[in-house]
């Protein structure tokens, strides 16, 4: 028999099911239906979705499913839509709350999800995680370096700077469960002190430690995730607070008495970003391993939206993979990049080039001006396969 379900409820018990409201049958409109699941106290929450369909939306913001790590004013694990199964999410204490809500046009059966209780890990006597405020310091993977880390782990640092720093985060070694989109083991940092997918910098897996990361004001907070299947190495990662540095505005010299002062006005990412010098710095050697991704391609499509250019690439070979998204269809496999700044570097349809970047949360390849891109000759399959063979 297959259980009726309501909107939301009050859900205690080591284990059980979720529906949306009248799964498997389409969910109604103009809804916000809130769950609160509470298990045995001493023990965390690990909620595994078994199916989701929701109206599909690149930033899910017209039907969607939250799911926080407790009942009140808690860590947001996320914000699901579509039909994108994430792994299993683990709150930090005995509580878990999901909140779904739909608008005036539905689509899909909802969603199914399962939870049960587990053990919540200890290291020593300490938990993961932590508010970290010294003005440098380090923070690693439970069981780092004796072993990997465990199953079904919750970690959150959230570190904090004088009002006038900004914070630098840099990972000295990384080995987390491996995934194309990062939807099981992964790490998160964010601007803030909060779980915020609109100030999220970065979403991270594999085994290639990810570019340095700088806050944008003086919180930054740091997620890791682990479910229940396959765990890795881990990590070992350092902050350090930096002075902040605004761009200052000059004025021209005045003939009143009164000095003229004016305020430094930060400017916005991508403008900063498009006004840099569009010049290639350093080698293929130098840019290999501080690169999310390396491979050579022929661009297919391109498209300008904004000021940026949006391409499709024919992968010709992989070298460094790490998070970037890759389809195949038949032998052909292919790939997105955005190069920030539609000009720097230039791009041609039907060239093919060497594309060194980092990759975003989507898992496109993101090309900014300093990143490493120039056409690809024969000649140069020799030192890249060098550089393939060769630990960073």
């Amino acid at each position: 028999t297959v259980p009726i379900f309501t909107c939301g409820g009050n859900i205690t018990g080591e284990s059980g099911v979720i529906g949306s409201q009248g799964y498997p049958g389409v969910y109604p409109p103009n809804t916000k239906c809130v769950w609160r699941i509470t298990v045995p106290e001493g023990k965390v929450v690990v909620l595994s979705f078994r199916y989701i369909d929701l109206e599909n939306d690149n930033f899910c913001r017209y039907d969607y499913v939250d799911v926080h790590s407790g009942h009140v004013n808690s860590q947001r694990l996320g914000r699901f839509c579509g039909t994108f199964k994430p792994g299993a999410l683990v709150s930090t204490g005995n509580k878990m709350l999901l909140q779904m809500v739909s608008d005036a046009n539905t689509a899909g059966s909802g969603f199914l999800a399962v939870f049960s209780a587990a053990h919540r890990h200890e290291r020593g006597d300490q938990y993961c995680g932590g508010r970290l405020d010294k003005p440098s310091g380090t923070f690693k993977t439970p069981n780092w370096p004796e072993k990997d880390y465990p199953a079904g782990v919750s970690c959150f640092w959230h570190i904090v700077a004088p009002k006038n720093q900004i914070i630098e985060v840099k990972f000295e070694k990384f080995d987390v469960e491996r995934d194309n989109y990062c939807r099981y083991d992964h790490v998160s940092i964010f601007n803030g002190p909060e779980i915020n997918d609109a100030r999220r910098i970065g979403k991270y897996c594999g085994d290639s430690p990810p570019a340095p990361v700088f806050s944008e004001g003086n919180q930054l907070l740091i997620q890791f995730l682990s479910d229940l299947s396959l765990t890795a190495d881990g990590f070992i990662g350092h902050y350090k607070f930096r002075p902040k540095k605004l761009p200052v505005t000059t004025t021209p010299p005045t003939t009143t008495t009164q000095p003229v002062t004016t305020r430094p006005t930060p400017l916005k990412y991508s403008v900063a970003l498009c006004q840099q010098k569009c010049k290639r710095r350093g080698t293929l050697e130098s840019n290999y391993c501080s690169s999310n991704f390396v491979i050579t391609g022929t661009v297919i499509t391109a498209a300008m939206r904004g000021g940026s250019m949006y391409a499709t690439v024919s992968i010709i070979n992989v070298y460094k993979e790490g998070s970037l998204a890759i389809q195949q269809a038949g032998k052909t496999m292919s790939t997105k990049i955005i190069i920030l700044c539609k000009k720097c570097p230039l791009i041609r349809r039907g060239l093919n080039y060497i594309f060194m970047g980092q990759v975003d949360e989507e898992g496109r390849g993101k090309i900014a001006p300093h990143h490493f891109v120039m056409a690809f000759k024969k000649k140069n399959q020799k030192g890249l396969n060098v550089l393939k063979n060769r630990q960073c």
